[in-house]
């Protein structure tokens, strides 16, 4: 099939097989090819946006060595990279919501470590609720959860949460890839929205892997999906494999986008540049706080971007920013899961 045929069929809103997101990753990032790729994905994106871009702020709770096992990730124990543990406090939480808040955040989302007590979490996630506006949407970034911790971050308030199945999941990982699906449906029977991304991509995961994992992404009702590249953590587990170009994170993000439904409006990538953004990524993050592709404690003085930045990435790439509540988050029923089980 010709890079013609394939974009034929994106206009005429037709779905791709695996083997053909597989062709279309298999084009040299830099070939004609590849970047008639990125504009239609971009077209695609700003159809379903209205030409409005989202800017989605996460902070961290805690930062803590964790037994996850998960070798990308700079929290993992194999890694020494943070050997203690540290909290923030209820209040402390709320400043940094009610930050995003005012800064115009699309969303505010709570990240924790696997392991955090989910106890704690929902009564500092009910202290930051009652503080931020009834249209303010609260999203959660943690561990698989039982079908009971499900519905109690729903009665909380939280409308959805981030949850991935990641590239080569119980190999790069001690979870177990069975598991973590469990968890995706776990969270959409309780009336969760679930976002997700295809990450985290490395040079060493091949073009048949990564467009298993887009037609996996494609075949639930996530409220985004995307592409993100692995961040080198400085010494640990998988420093030696190397890191994808911005330019290869483009493609990967202009195919994911190419290859799920219209119904998935959002198609994000991490971390904000103005490559991503041409290619049609419409969701970026603003962060504070622990992240787990940083070495800094506190990401803001390291790779975590402001939300003005990303404001500022948008800008010059020719997006606007939405204004209010994302459009991604939008409806919190869980009805699409009825279609995948």
């Amino acid at each position: 099939m010709t890079i013609d045929d394939l974009l034929r069929k994106s206009q005429n809103r037709e779905r791709f097989t695996t083997e053909e997101l597989e062709t279309m990753l298999a084009f040299p990032p830099d070939s004609p090819e590849s970047y008639r790729i990125m504009a239609e994905a971009r077209r695609i994106s700003k159809e379903l946006t209205g030409n409005l871009a989202e800017i989605h702020g996460q902070f961290s709770l805690n930062l803590s060595p964790c037994g996850a096992g998960c070798k990308f990730c700079s929290f993992a124990s194999v890694n020494k990279i943070f050997e203690t543990s540290s909290e923030i406090s209820p209040e402390e939480a709320v400043r940094k919501a009610l930050a995003f808040e005012n800064e115009g955040a699309n969303a505010v989302f709570l990240m924790t470590t696997a392991h955090y007590s989910f106890s704690k979490f929902i009564e500092i996630s009910k202290e930051i609720r009652n503080h931020l506006k009834p249209e303010t949407l609260l999203i959660a970034n943690v561990g698989d959860k039982t079908a009971e911790e499900a519905r109690k971050m729903k009665d909380t308030g939280f409308r959805g949460v981030y949850h991935a199945l990641r590239l080569r999941e119980g190999t790069d990982t001690g979870l177990e890839p069975e598991k973590r699906k469990k968890s995706i449906r776990t969270f959409l029977e309780a009336g969760l929205l679930v976002g997700t991304c295809v990450e985290p991509v490395g040079p060493e995961h091949t073009n048949k892997e990564i467009a298993e994992m887009i037609a996996f992404t494609g075949s639930h009702p996530f409220a985004y999906s995307g592409s993100a590249r692995r961040i080198t953590i400085p010494g640990g587990a998988l420093a030696q494999k190397g890191m994808i170009s911005e330019l290869r994170m483009a493609q990967t993000v202009a195919v994911t986008r190419m290859g799920v439904p219209g119904e998935i409006k959002g198609n994000c990538t991490h971390e904000p540049c103005t490559l991503g953004a041409m290619a049609g990524a419409s969701l970026f993050w603003a962060e504070t706080g622990a992240n787990p592709r940083d070495v800094k404690e506190h990401t803001e003085e390291g790779r975590g971007g402001s939300l003005a930045h990303c404001r500022k990435i948008y800008q010059e790439s020719g997006w606007e920013v939405r204004k209010g509540p994302s459009l991604y988050y939008a409806d919190g029923t869980g009805d699409g899961l009825k279609s995948v089980l």
